[in-house]
This record gives C-alpha cells, sequence and structure tokens, in this order.
C-alpha cells in the first residue's frame, strides 16, 4: 500500500474532523514559518557592538540589524522629538515581529478541541452501533467508531504539542530581540 493510499485511509477513518484538522495544521506551520523568518537574529554581539557596526556600513543580516538601521537613521536627524520618534519606531517593530504569534497560539488552543470534537463524535458513532442491535454491524460500528475518536484525538494533540514548543520558542526569539532593540533605543537617546 503506498503512502498516499494509507494517508488517505487515515483521514478517512478520522472522519468529517480531520479535514479542519489539517487545515488548522497548514495554517499552524505557515504562522510559525512566517515568524521563524520574520525573527531572524543576524550576526551575534552585543547591542553596542551592532550599532558600531551598522553605523558604518548601514545594512546588516536579519531582522534586528535592518531595525537597528531604521533606529540609526531616525537617529541622525536628531532635533526635537527624537525620544518619541524611537517609541514610535520600536512600537511598528514590536507590531511586526508579533505577526502570527496570535494565530498560531490560538491554533495550538483550539487543535486538541478539534481531536475531541472527533472523539465525542466517534463515541456517538459507537454508540448507536450498538444501539442497532445487531451483531454485523455493531463490530463495523463499533471499530469505525473507536478509530474515528482515536485518530482525530491522535492528530489534535500531534498538531498542537509541537506547535506549542515552537511557538513559545520563537516568543522567546521575539522577547530577545525587543530587548536589544531596547537597549537600541536607549543608546541613540531614545530613553524618556
Amino acid at each position: 500500500m503506498s503512502l498516499l493510499a494509507r494517508l488517505s485511509d487515515y483521514l478517512a477513518q478520522g472522519g468529517w474532523v480531520m479535514v479542519p484538522l489539517i487545515g488548522v495544521t497548514f495554517a499552524l506551520w505557515y504562522a510559525l514559518g512566517y515568524r521563524l523568518l520574520r525573527l531572524r537574529l543576524g550576526k551575534r554581539q552585543t547591542v553596542h557592538a551592532r550599532l558600531e557596526r551598522l553605523r558604518e556600513r548601514a545594512e546588516g543580516r536579519g531582522t534586528l540589524d535592518a531595525a537597528v538601521v531604521d533606529a540609526l537613521r531616525l537617529a541622525a536627524a536628531r532635533g526635537p522629538g527624537l525620544g518619541l520618534r524611537l517609541e514610535a519606531w520600536l512600537a511598528g517593530v514590536r507590531g511586526e515581529l508579533s505577526r502570527g504569534a496570535t494565530l498560531a497560539r490560538t491554533i495550538v488552543v483550539i487543535a486538541p478541541l478539534l481531536g475531541l470534537l472527533g472523539t465525542v463524535n466517534g463515541m456517538i458513532e459507537l454508540f448507536d452501533s450498538l444501539g442497532s442491535g445487531t451483531v454485523y454491524s455493531q463490530g463495523g460500528g463499533i471499530a469505525q467508531g473507536i478509530a474515528e475518536a482515536l485518530f482525530t484525538t491522535q492528530l489534535g494533540l500531534a498538531v498542537a504539542i509541537p506547535g506549542f514548543f515552537v511557538s513559545r520558542m520563537l516568543e522567546r526569539r521575539e522577547e530577545q530581540l525587543l530587548s536589544e532593540l531596547e537597549q537600541a533605543k536607549g543608546l541613540l537617546g531614545g530613553s524618556a
């Protein structure tokens, strides 16, 4: 049996709940992939060293370098309101860095609930089969109900657990970036 045929059989045994579970799986990994690309750190170094390096070259690699280059351009203008301009810059960067985080967190919560919904549907099918009274139909109905209950639960957890860990890793990376950007803002004269 080919891999595609086995996958199709697996999805069919899980019932209709498998379709939204597959959909949220793709949405979750799209959001996490987007965040991973946005949260690239670039070269690892202290904030002060990064500022000096980027002052000389005005280009860098990664989200942090790009954000610091923008801050350097703002700071070069000096004048009144520099702190407010840098604060507005940081708020914009903060919004850009968090894009996709809410979607990922929501899916990590929803996936096991969809699995639970499949479990309930499978149990309903199982009890319907038991209620019909015929031994032949009971065997198929019982097996199908149990399969649906287990497969949807399994997929819901298989989506949520790794998604949770990857999402948390990216949240820590976002916090690290924001901390370094706060330091850069302070060094550029943006502290209140």
